[in-house]
């Protein structure tokens, strides 16, 4: 019998054993409430600012987000296309950019494999589980968010550099990790790791182990009760939480400023090369390549609201 069969019974025995507290039980009339539904001059009585008020916060709002989001990306585009569509498309297919692109993609392809990885474990681990050192190890999840990027290049420095803790060894076995691919996957694992887990764990903390535990008990191993009952009812929480580490790996600059060297064509993401080619006077191309990272930003703010309205009609859907 297939785990899919099995399961279809598993959802009516939770409904026959749930909480009385989530059933439509009748109250005692003395107990009882008259709910009455939201109308226009219900919602009309919350509001208890003059209009004159609103309207000044809602233009405040507006000029602040002109004047340091929409601004901002207006001058990054059309100093990009300063000079032309031509002189734009040329900037990016310089070997340079070509190479920062590629480094970029690389490294965000590393980091956001392995804390795709990691983001799972530690939340099923933290929301499945009771066990010592557990808020240890939220506090350590949390750690990236208080320490400064360049804090964490340093990190490695002090680790992997000549003169470091591992230093010595390294050299002794030609290993390259600081001012290489290494070093800067390293840094940027480090800053972005929080996201797909901190995405997790409230999701499925609010989830339970209801479902996993009649999976089990129906004969299911681990592996099918995880891709077959925890893994749908988390997609859409897992893919917010990559769409974030993806954007924060694709745009760190601190940490992998300081553990990649500069190297022309080798070390440079497009982070890094921006500054190099604004320093040089180089403004179209720096722009050029400025202009991709905020159309990363662009979409990544499309496709999270996206995700922010998947996950409230699941949850929706979860309380019905």
């Amino acid at each position: 019998m297939s785990l899919q069969s099995n399961l279809a019974p598993s959802t009516t025995q939770l409904r026959a054993y749930a909480p009385t507290a989530d059933l439509n039980v009748a109250s005692p009339p003395q107990q009882r409430q008259k709910v009455r539904p939201h109308t226009a001059a219900s919602k009309r009585d919350l509001r208890t600012e003059p209009r004159p008020i609103r309207s000044l916060i809602v233009a405040l709002a507006l000029i602040f987000l002109t004047v340091f989001v929409v601004l901002p990306l207006v001058v990054v585009f059309a100093s990009a296309f300063s000079r032309g569509v031509s002189a734009y498309f040329a900037a990016l297919a310089e070997p340079e950019a070509l190479s920062a692109i590629q480094l970029t993609l690389l490294i965000a392809a590393i980091s956001v494999g392995l804390n795709l990885v990691f983001g799972v474990i530690a939340a099923w681990a933290i929301s499945k589980f009771d066990f010592a050192g557990k808020t240890f190890l939220i506090t350590l999840i949390d750690l990236p968010f208080s320490v400064s990027p360049v804090i964490s290049g340093l990190v490695f420095v002090l680790l992997f550099g000549a003169q470091g803790f591992f230093g010595p060894w390294l050299q002794a076995h030609n290993i390259h990790i600081l001012f290489a691919v290494p070093g800067m996957a390293l840094a940027t694992i480090f800053v972005t790791f929080p996201f797909v887990a901190r995405a997790l764990i409230p999701l499925m903390q609010e989830q339970g182990t209801q479902e996993e535990e009649a999976a089990i008990s129906l004969g299911a191993s681990g592996l099918q009760t995880f891709f077959r009952v925890t893994l749908p009812n988390i997609k859409w929480g897992l893919l917010y939480g990559v769409l974030l580490c993806n954007a924060r790996a694709m745009g760190e600059f601190g940490a992998v400023s300081v553990v990649s060297g500069h190297i022309r064509n080798e070390t440079n993401t497009m982070p890094l090369l921006v500054e190099i080619l604004y320093n040089e006077y180089q403004f179209v191309a720096s722009f050029a390549i400025a202009s991709l990272l905020a159309m990363l930003a662009l979409i990544t703010l499309i496709v999270k609201t996206i995700l922010e309205r998947r996950l409230d009609e699941g949850q929706m859907v979860s309380d019905d």
